[in-house]
């Protein structure tokens, strides 16, 4: 009974339709060059000159993203990458981190963290950081 009447519903809706006549054409892609009769007023020439200058401005941005911030975004990725490299080539060369003095100011613990061990700082970097302990 219910799907019945969901059918009978909805089959008006998803009728076949009947096909247009050969020939004949509903709506046209091509838009006039100049506006003829009561098209022809200031406001429509308005609207034309600012779709005009529309299209004009998002091609000079898309050209932009394309040909300059996009290569850009690859060399400043590429020498970022370099950077990164020779960074961490010179950390391998310096003294090792057990070696490295422990100042009274450094990783100062009035309580104990809640995570871990205890110790160590929620942005804790091994590579990085070192912590003598008492």
């Amino acid at each position: 009974m219910f799907a019945r009447s969901i059918l009978a519903r909805t089959t008006p809706r998803i009728a076949p339709r009947t096909p247009l006549r050969a020939g004949r054409r509903n709506y046209s892609t091509e838009s006039p060059k100049q506006f003829s009769g009561a098209e022809d007023n200031e406001f429509n020439r308005e609207r034309a000159r600012i779709a005009e200058h529309a299209y004009k401005s998002g091609e000079l941005w898309r050209k932009l993203t394309l040909y300059v911030a996009i290569p850009c975004l690859i060399v400043a990725g590429v020498n970022a990458k370099l950077r990164w490299d020779a960074h961490w080539e010179h950390v391998a060369h310096s003294t090792p981190k057990e070696e490295k003095p422990q100042y009274a100011y450094m990783n100062i613990r009035t309580k104990k963290f809640f995570w871990g061990d205890g110790d160590k700082t929620l942005f804790w970097n091994d590579k990085v950081n070192y912590h003598k302990k008492d």
